[in-house]
C-alpha cells in the first residue's frame, strides 16, 4: 500500500485527536511531521509507539509534505497556501476557508462530490455544523427541508483545553466554597449555561450560529432553506447536543423520518421513550457517529419534525471527518 507524508499544524486537543484517529483508522502515512508554534516545538509526541519532535511551523515546513492537516487557529491564515505552493493538500480545521467559494466545504457522508473542485485546500465544518447537516441530509433528501430551527448545547471542550481546565477548577472550587475567577468564559460555566459562543454580530446572532447557518446552506448546496440558530455553552466535557426542528416541503412522519435516518451512513438512532433511550453526550463519547433521538412530529405546523441530536465534537465533530476528507481524497485519486 502507498504510504503519504502527513503534517499535522496544531498539537493541541485537536491535532492530537486527529493523530489518534490517524492510528486507529490504520491511516497510510509515511512520513510525519507535527508542527506548532514556538511555544510547542521541541515537545515530544507518541504515535505509533515512535516519539516525534514538534517543531515550530514555518513556510520551510511543507517540503516533500503531501497532506497537511491544520488543526485550526491562526496558523491556517498564515501557512495554508504556502503549504499548497509546496505541493500539499491542504485539510483545515479553521473557519478561514470555510465560506470561500474556491474552497469545498466536506462532510464526506454529505457531499463528497464536492471534494472534486479542490484548488489544494479543503475545509472542514464547524462541529456543530457537521452533526446537523450529517441528521438533515437524508430528511432533505427525502422530503426537502425548508426551514431549520436549532438550538445547541455545547461542550466546554469546543473552546479548548483551557476551557475544560476552567470548568474543572470552578467546579472543585464551587463545591469546596473557596472562591474562583472566569478567564476563558465569559461568565461562569460551573453550574451553568452560557448562551454565547463566539464574537456577537450586528444582526444580534453571534459568529458560532451564522457559522452554522451559512456553512450548512454550503454543504448542503441550498441557499434558499431557511436557517436559525441559538449556540449555547453547557457545563459538559465532551458531546455537543443540538435541538432541531425542521419544516419540509412534503410531509414526513416520524416512523418515516427513523427509517430514513436509520440507514443513513454515519448515523446511529437511539429513540425508544418507553426504555428512556435517547442520545445523551455521556453515551457518546469516543465515537464516530452521529446519533439521534425524540424524533416527534412537530404538532404545531402540518409538515415539521423535531429531532434530538448529539456528537462528540473532537471526533466527528473535528479530527474524524478531517481523516475522513483526506481518505476521500486517496480514494478519489486526488493527489
Amino acid at each position: 500500500m502507498r504510504t503519504y507524508n502527513v503534517a499535522i499544524v496544531g498539537t493541541g486537543a485537536v491535532g492530537q485527536m486527529i493523530l489518534n484517529i490517524l492510528e486507529e483508522r490504520e491511516f497510510p502515512v509515511g512520513g510525519l511531521k507535527l508542527l506548532a508554534t514556538k511555544r510547542s516545538a521541541g515537545k515530544t509526541i507518541y504515535f505509533r509507539g515512535e516519539p516525534y519532535i514538534i517543531e515550530e511551523t514555518s513556510p520551510d515546513s511543507f517540503e516533500d509534505v503531501e497532506i497537511a492537516m491544520f488543526a485550526g487557529g491562526g496558523a491556517s491564515t498564515q501557512f495554508a497556501r504556502g503549504a499548497v505552493e509546496k505541493g500539499a493538500i491542504v485539510i483545515d480545521n479553521s473557519s478561514a476557508f470555510r465560506l470561500d467559494p474556491q474552497v469545498p466545504l466536506i462532510v464526506p457522508e454529505v457531499n463528497s462530490h464536492a471534494i472534486d473542485e479542490h484548488h489544494g485546500i479543503i475545509s472542514n465544518p464547524n462541529c456543530s455544523t457537521t452533526q446537523m447537516v450529517m441528521a438533515l441530509k437524508p430528511l432533505h433528501d427525502a422530503a426537502v427541508i425548508k426551514r431549520v430551527v436549532v438550538s445547541t448545547y455545547q461542550a466546554v471542550s469546543g473552546a479548548g483545553k483551557k476551557a475544560v481546565d476552567e470548568l474543572s477548577l470552578q467546579t472543585r472550587n464551587i463545591l469546596n466554597e473557596n472562591s474562583f475567577e472566569t478567564e476563558i468564559f465569559t461568565h461562569q460555566i460551573a453550574f451553568n449555561l452560557i448562551p454565547h459562543i463566539d464574537v456577537f454580530l450586528d444582526n444580534g446572532y453571534s459568529k458560532e450560529e451564522m457559522k452554522m447557518v451559512d456553512e450548512t446552506k454550503k454543504i448542503l448546496g441550498d441557499d434558499s432553506m431557511g436557517i436559525t440558530a441559538t449556540a449555547a455553552r453547557v457545563p459538559v466535557y465532551t458531546g455537543h447536543a443540538e435541538s432541531i426542528n425542521i419544516e419540509t416541503e412534503k410531509s414526513i412522519s416520524a416512523a418515516e423520518a427513523r427509517a430514513i435516518l436509520s440507514s443513513a451512513p454515519g448515523i446511529k438512532v437511539v429513540d425508544n421513550l418507553e426504555k428512556n433511550r435517547y442520545p445523551m453526550p455521556i453515551d457518546c463519547a469516543d465515537s464516530d457517529f452521529v446519533y439521534v433521538g425524540r424524533i416527534r412530529e412537530d404538532n404545531s405546523i402540518e409538515k415539521g419534525l423535531n429531532l434530538w441530536v448529539v456528537s462528540d465534537n473532537l471526533r466527528k465533530g473535528a479530527a474524524t471527518n478531517a481523516v475522513q476528507i483526506a481518505e476521500l481524497v486517496i480514494s478519489k485519486n486526488l493527489i
